[in-house]
């Protein structure tokens, strides 16, 4: 995860490396993290939603985790896919 932060909006992908919990790796959008926690060196408390496999929160959680065993990623696939641009705005002459 290197030195930086999590932020509110990361993408993580979750495996046994971030925690024996994820026998079954996840994909989570970050809240925020819960710097007030004691923990373990290493280690940090995080609030996050669970997603989906279409990419949206199923499940809000907090979570335990390794610092090392988090992998970033700057947006799901799933979720890029799915943005489309605005159309603009045009005034309306009355």
């Amino acid at each position: 995860m290197g030195e930086r932060g999590l932020k509110a909006g990361d993408v993580l992908h979750l495996t046994r490396d971030a925690s024996p919990q994820f026998t079954r790796p996840i994909w989570v959008r970050v809240i925020r993290e819960l710097p007030d926690r004691h923990t373990y060196d290493g280690w940090l408390w995080f609030e996050a939603y669970e997603l989906g496999s279409a990419g949206r929160a199923v499940a809000k959680r907090e979570l335990f985790v390794r610092r090392e065993g988090v992998r970033r990623l700057a947006t799901s696939p799933t979720l890029a896919a799915r943005r489309q641009p605005r159309p603009e705005r045009t005034a309306v002459n009355a």
